[in-house]
């Protein structure tokens, strides 16, 4: 959303004399010490700043949610949490270290509702990964490459759990300060699997060396866990109405390299 939260937001927000400047993760608009961003859903939007709220991991900066002056989370679609500084950066591993440190927090956290009832490319994409849904995907941009590799799936036996599962691009360093988080895609699986996206993204489009899978063969059932995250990968991609045979090629190179590790 390129335009800035209207005034009547701002002022909810308690920032009503800023002037919204526009920050790349996002889209976020920092007003002062409040950062505002579009909630699209705000049964979702609310849950997520409950539960950063009340998220306290060691060696993670958490961005703490902003209520509204009458209490709401959320305001005329928009919610507000605290500006954290720092930007993505391609620090792989350490991305993935900071999923782990943050799924161990999140491990006893009950189902959130609105996933069953979620319907958008990204939950289309999951369940057709897991083998549990059916997905119409476009066998140019995703489909068949996912065909072939769903012949690898095996069953992956690791409890499912709240976690995210969009931390590439998303977490944010400052120098020596811990890692940032200002959002949650929740998703609910394991662990593992989570961590296993955040290595699929940065060997497909973050340029990551390809090493970085095998530096984290010695989570649970890796092999198979990073082979659902592909096909999440894929599906989303063979879904998207945006996507490309460019972002395709980036996507192909993550698929030789969990080949590689299942062998």
């Amino acid at each position: 959303m390129s335009t800035p939260p209207p005034q009547h937001v701002r002022a909810a927000f308690g920032a009503k004399s800023a002037e919204p400047e526009l920050i790349e993760h996002g889209p976020v608009w920092r007003c002062d010490d409040v950062a505002l961003r579009p909630a699209s859903s705000p049964a979702e939007a609310s849950w997520v700043a409950q539960t950063l709220g009340d998220l306290d991991v060691p060696d993670l900066r958490i961005a703490q949610p902003v209520r509204a002056s009458d209490g709401r989370y959320v305001v005329g679609g928009w919610v507000g949490f605290r500006f954290i500084e720092g930007r993505a950066e391609p620090r792989y591993d350490e991305v993935v270290a900071a999923s782990l440190r943050l799924h161990k927090a999140t491990a006893d956290l009950p189902k959130p509702r609105f996933l069953n009832a979620r319907a958008d490319v990204f939950a289309m994409a999951d369940r057709a990964a897991w083998g549990e849904e059916k997905a119409p995907l476009d066998a140019g941009l995703g489909g068949r490459l996912f065909d072939l590799h769903a012949e690898s799936r095996r069953e992956v036996r690791l409890p499912n759990q709240v976690v995210h599962g969009d931390l590439f691009g998303n977490v944010l360093f400052a120098g020596d300060a811990a890692p940032g988080i200002i959002d949650f895609t929740a998703f609910h699986r394991p662990a593992e699997w989570a961590a296993a996206v955040v290595v699929v993204d940065a060997l497909a489009w973050g340029g990551a060396d390809d090493a970085l899978g095998k530096r984290w063969s010695h989570l649970a059932q890796w092999p198979q866990v990073l082979l659902h995250a592909l096909l999440f990968r894929l599906a989303v991609h063979a879904l998207h109405p945006k996507s490309t045979p460019r972002s395709m090629l980036g996507l192909e190179r993550a698929a030789r390299q969990v080949t590689a590790l299942l062998s």
